[in-house]
């Protein structure tokens, strides 16, 4: 953590920064101590709360990329957000790709991305179901194509599902299973 202290017209701020610091392990931090000016009758106050008593807004942190030499580059949160994703994928151990969008994949890595095998997508770009280009004899999907199949696919699920518990309520099949199991012979 570190501490910035100022002066606010009379008032001594005191301001707290979640901020890591490099820190060499044989310096003490118990030497750390808030010193008043002397002969004043300063007043520690909220750094945040003095500044929104001027009106003045107060600093916001946002996600920022630290190099070892203390550059900084500040992120978007979506993009942090997808980072913090990658990093948790990283650690638990999975393989991680970061590709354009308007990548352009052979079969083999389009059956890949879906989860089937190569000649189920083969199929599927045949039927026309998923765009293709053939500029030669070899087959090749763009991404966004892919991720636009996928949505499709998952879409129509959620809607098959939604239709078959609703045709159940209706039948009454979740009343027959209410109550206890039927006991066994």
């Amino acid at each position: 953590m570190r501490s910035f202290c100022s002066f606010l017209d009379d008032l001594l701020v005191v301001w707290r920064s979640e901020e890591v610091v490099d820190v060499a392990r044989n310096q003490a931090t118990a030497d750390t101590r808030t010193y008043f000016p002397e002969g004043s009758e300063a007043q520690i106050v909220d750094f945040v709360q003095a500044l929104a008593d001027r009106g003045i807004l107060a600093p916001t942190s946002k996600a920022a990329l630290v190099a070892p030499d203390n550059s900084r580059v500040e992120l978007p949160e979506p993009l942090y957000a997808v980072l913090v994703q990658v990093a948790e994928a990283l650690m638990q151990g999975m393989a991680v790709s970061v590709i354009p969008q308007s990548a352009r994949l052979t079969t083999q890595q389009a059956a890949d991305f879906l989860g089937v095998s190569r000649p189920t997508l083969v199929r599927l770009l045949e039927r026309g179901e998923i765009p293709m280009s053939k500029p030669g004899r070899h087959r090749y999907v763009q991404l966004q194509d892919l991720v636009a199949y996928q949505d499709a696919m998952q879409s129509r699920r959620r809607e098959i599902l939604d239709t078959m518990a609703r045709e159940a309520a209706e039948a009454g099949l979740y009343e027959a299973t209410d109550g206890p199991p039927p006991a066994l012979r």
